[in-house]
């Protein structure tokens, strides 16, 4: 799962929060030093990752995607999904997209210091030019998609791969809608300890 997906399965907690979007980031084992609401949150990414990446249906999403892209297509897959999140939204969630959003940019940016350097840069940008809420316009995939081929050191197949979720898009908007359900079932399932606002005493706002 992409961003969005990542930060809207978090606890409602600033720092799992931003400890579920950190699993993107943060490589090895957890630091226990780390405050343990953030220690969760890294630790329920990857399990949302594994769990996604081993379920039927998003093998079946991944499998639409043509040869030639195929080495790319869990992050082709991923941003799609988001992309599907973004204009579901109400389906699953009572309270609205955009509040939401503005809350979690809010909370990114009150934890910057604790990020990796690499995490910064992103947060930084996704606020700014307000990622999360312009994930609903399929073109801002494609040219996110463009983004990351280009973040290569040579041409790779991901440059064009917005083609792949136009020329798909039903397909994959229906592995989403059946998919997604189960994965709110099993985050809510998790045997991750549950996080808690007063978990962490001496947890501050930078």
């Amino acid at each position: 799962m992409n961003f969005l997906a990542h930060l809207r399965l978090a606890p409602e907690q600033p720092l799992a929060r931003v400890g579920n979007l950190m699993g993107d980031f943060y490589r090895g084992r957890v630091d226990k030093h780390l405050p343990w609401p953030l220690q969760e949150g890294i630790r329920l990414h990857r399990k949302i990752d594994a769990y996604t990446d081993a379920h039927p249906i998003v093998r079946r999403s991944v499998a639409r995607v043509s040869p030639a892209r195929r080495r790319f297509a869990g992050i082709i897959v991923d941003l799609a999904y988001d992309h599907f999140l973004c204009v579901h939204w109400a389906r699953f969630y009572s309270v609205s997209r955009s509040s939401f959003i503005r809350e979690v940019y809010m909370q990114l940016h009150a934890y910057r210091s604790l990020m990796p350097h690499e995490m910064d840069q992103v947060v930084r940008r996704m606020t700014q030019q307000d990622w999360l809420n312009r994930y609903d316009d399929i073109a801002v995939i494609a040219r996110a998609l463009d983004r990351i081929a280009a973040r290569f050191s040579r041409p790779v197949s991901l440059l064009g791969g917005g083609e792949e979720v136009y020329r798909h898009y039903h397909q994959l908007e229906s592995d989403f809608l059946k998919f997604f359900p189960e994965l709110i079932d099993y985050v809510a399932a998790s045997p991750v300890r549950p996080v808690y606002s007063g978990d962490q005493v001496d947890e501050k706002v930078p």
